[in-house]
């Protein structure tokens, strides 16, 4: 205790905006943001996602607007994610490896109209690209099997990367793949590009509307318990993150935000190293569903829920509310 009242009067320092603005601990800027944007085909398509209100599916020619738009803001860094046809869908997620496929094509279309402007980067997993809309390739029963998803995952990996993605994000869970994922970089010359794994990935009830926004829902089969991990569990993750580091990792993330934010100050405190939240599409659709209602102020609720992941120690946050918090920080 740094003293008694009234000596001391902890009001005394909240008592101007001034004074608060001078002793906030944690502030919130728009470099901290990574703005998740989902991608579908077409030209000068704009498909509103109604599990999401505000949110939509863009076409690769819209998508690089929205890659500008982030530049002005000072959005350092796009998060995209593809709407697969269903024509293109397979089991074994073939789509994944097709150097035109929807997600290369808007990698190389904002490369080449703003360069090194902005960071761009790229969901690793296969759920987007297969037919049972499971994360991995399936045996007969639907288990999801670990090492021949690896061997596929790399080949996704290096796919994005020779289209020029920044951050390799791989959210699938399974075991081994950063290693194997860091090796193959390396040997192809990608030494520069980084990986950003979702290290903590719990299996949640918060990801319903993202799997209506890349089309895979309906799509699931089961469950994905078998490799996303127990809400219950803390050291584990912890145990997930000290091996991703381990294998190669540059930053880890946690997924989800909110309800997970013990695991991100967990992980910050014991490895010291960049930490990522993703404020997912449930808690997101909550947000704007509570506001619709007239139940919540959007803006300050938007900054509030931010500025919590910072505080917890999150390095930067995942949010579909990426553009909105940049024009309110900015003034």
């Amino acid at each position: 205790m740094t003293g008694t009242y009234p000596h001391t009067r902890l009001r005394r320092t909240r008592a101007t905006a001034w004074s608060r603005a001078l002793h906030r601990e944690t502030v919130l800027t728009p470099a901290d943001l990574i703005w998740p944007l989902f991608i579908t085909e077409g030209e000068g398509v704009e498909q509103p996602i109604a599990a999401l209100p505000g949110v939509s599916r863009w076409s690769v020619d819209l998508i690089v607007e929205r890659a500008k738009e982030a530049v002005e803001l000072g959005i350092p860094v796009l998060a995209l994610f593809p709407h697969t046809q269903p024509e293109r869908r397979r089991e074994d997620g073939a789509e994944a490896l097709n150097p035109d496929n929807l997600m290369c094509r808007a990698i190389r279309a904002i490369r080449a109209e703003l360069g090194d402007r902005i960071g761009l980067l790229t969901d690793v997993a296969l759920d987007p690209y297969t037919s049972h809309g499971q994360d991995g390739l399936i045996d007969e029963a639907g288990y999801v099997l670990n090492d021949a998803t690896v061997e596929a995952l790399v080949g996704q990996s290096l796919n994005q990367a020779n289209a020029g993605a920044d951050i390799i994000a791989p959210s699938d869970m399974m075991d081994g793949r950063i290693a194997a994922i860091r090796d193959a970089l390396e040997e192809a010359g990608h030494i520069n590009v980084q990986i950003m794994s979702y290290a903590a990935k719990y299996a949640s009830a918060f990801y319903g509307p993202f799997r209506d926004a890349v089309g895979s829902r309906g799509l699931l089969k089961g469950d994905k318990k078998t490799y996303q991990m127990d809400p219950g569990n803390t050291e584990e993750a912890l145990r997930e993150v000290e091996m991703d580091l381990a294998e190669g990792a540059d930053s880890v993330m946690v997924k989800p935000g909110l309800p997970y934010l013990d695991i991100v100050r967990r992980v910050k405190d014991t490895f010291e190293v960049p930490v990522f939240a993703y404020q997912v599409s449930g808690e997101y659709a909550m947000i704007e569903h509570a506001v619709a209602a007239g139940a919540a102020d959007r803006d300050t609720m938007v900054l509030e829920t931010l500025l919590a992941f910072k505080r917890a120690g999150a390095s930067g946050v995942l949010t579909y509310h990426a553009a909105h918090a940049a024009r309110l920080l900015r003034g």
